[in-house]
Order: C-alpha cells, then sequence, then structure tokens
C-alpha cells in the first residue's frame, strides 16, 4: 500500500466521534418523536413537555435543541401521523366501488382516528388539521369523494366541498366534546349528518353555498 493509499483509508480526526453524535442524535429526534406521539394522544396538546422528555429518556436540553418549542414539536409528530393515515384512508376509499360507501367510509375512518388521539382532534378541530399541507391535502380528498357521489347521482347538487369539511369538522367538536363521557356517540349524529346529505333530499339549503379552499390564499 502506498502513502497515497494509507492516506485514502484513514479516516480524518474527528470523524468517528462526528458520525457518532449524529447517530445518538437521530436516536433521540426519534425516541422523542415516539414519546411524543403517545403523550399528545393521550393527554392533547397542553401537555407539559417534561413529561415528554421523561418518556423519552432525554434532557429538556436535548428536546429544545430538537424542536425548540412544543408547537414545533406537535406539528412535526401530528402532521406526519395525520399525513400518513390520509394517505391511507384515501387509498382505502379509492378502493371502494361504491362512491357513497367511500364517502361515509372516509368520514368513519376519520372520526375514529381522532378519537383515539386527543390531540389530533383538538388541531382538526381548531384549524381543519394540524398543519396548513394537512388541510389542503384532506380537502383535496373530501373533493375527489364528493364529485364521485356527485356523479353517481347519490348526493344532493347543492352540497358543496366546503360543506363537507365544515361538517367533518363539527363531528370533530363532538368527539372532543364526549370522548371522556359517551366515546363514540359521534357515529349516531354521523349518520343523521350523512342522510342528510343523499340526493333524494330535495328541498333547497338554506343560506348561499361555501367554496372555501384551503389550497387558495385569496
Amino acid at each position: 500500500m502506498t502513502l497515497a493509499d494509507q492516506t485514502a483509508a484513514t479516516p480524518a480526526p474527528g470523524q468517528p466521534a462526528q458520525r457518532g453524535r449524529r447517530a445518538d442524535a437521530e436516536r433521540n429526534r426519534a425516541a422523542i418523536i415516539e414519546a411524543a406521539g403517545v403523550v399528545f394522544a393521550e393527554q392533547g396538546g397542553t401537555v407539559d413537555v417534561r413529561e415528554i422528555a421523561r418518556r423519552s429518556g432525554v434532557g429538556m436540553g436535548t428536546l429544545y435543541r430538537h424542536f425548540p418549542t412544543k408547537d414545533d414539536l406537535l406539528a412535526t409528530v401530528l402532521g406526519q401521523e395525520f399525513s400518513s393515515w390520509l394517505t391511507d384512508a384515501h387509498r382505502q376509499a379509492t378502493a371502494i366501488e361504491d362512491p357513497w360507501q367511500a364517502l361515509t367510509g372516509f368520514f368513519e375512518q376519520m372520526l375514529a382516528k381522532q378519537g383515539r388521539n386527543r390531540a389530533l382532534v383538538e388541531s382538526y378541530a381548531a384549524a381543519g388539521g394540524p398543519t396548513e399541507s394537512c388541510a389542503r391535502h384532506c380537502y383535496a380528498v373530501m373533493d375527489e369523494l364528493r364529485l364521485r357521489c356527485l356523479n353517481a347521482g347519490l348526493l344532493r347538487p347543492d352540497v358543496t366541498t366546503a360543506d363537507l369539511v365544515l361538517l367533518s369538522t363539527t363531528l370533530s367538536q363532538t368527539v372532543l366534546a364526549t370522548v371522556d363521557s359517551q366515546p363514540g356517540q359521534w357515529r349516531r349524529l354521523l349518520r343523521i349528518s350523512l342522510d342528510g346529505l343523499r340526493s333524494h333530499n330535495t328541498e333547497p339549503l338554506p343560506g348561499p353555498a361555501t367554496h372555501a379552499d384551503p389550497s387558495r390564499n385569496d
């Protein structure tokens, strides 16, 4: 082996230690996110981050190096969870041949998911999702499901996607209000609400139609 080969094969001073620090940092970040997901689901977004640090096994300084504020941590954890759920729910809805079953199944999945995660239902009831990107994605999925039902003649024609989003937000408030006292009570209100969306209801809806789209900034 030449001197040049020996030099190339020898790691620069500090490289192993740097790689070790990066690996430790990645493990700490993953532990924080995992613990936060459990704690936020159990206790909601108002939980003290010291509980998250305790469960993840890291110090407060380490937690704050990765997530300077609790809002940063909450958005990261819920954004990942919501996006993963929404992608799966959309895939399942697309695979269902009957448009009405696809729409109702999507609502049921959404509210059931929120019923198991206090912080997630808080974020959806307040803003339609944990992040703007999540809200836009959810709106697009609901719009697709609405159009399927409308084209099949199953949905009353004056229902807009914004109506469906508002309905889901209202039902999320029901989930939030009854999650401890009457878990699952939202299923009754969901059935009543969805029956009102069917095309056999021909009496015009009151008030002007709403067409708010979170993907637009105007």
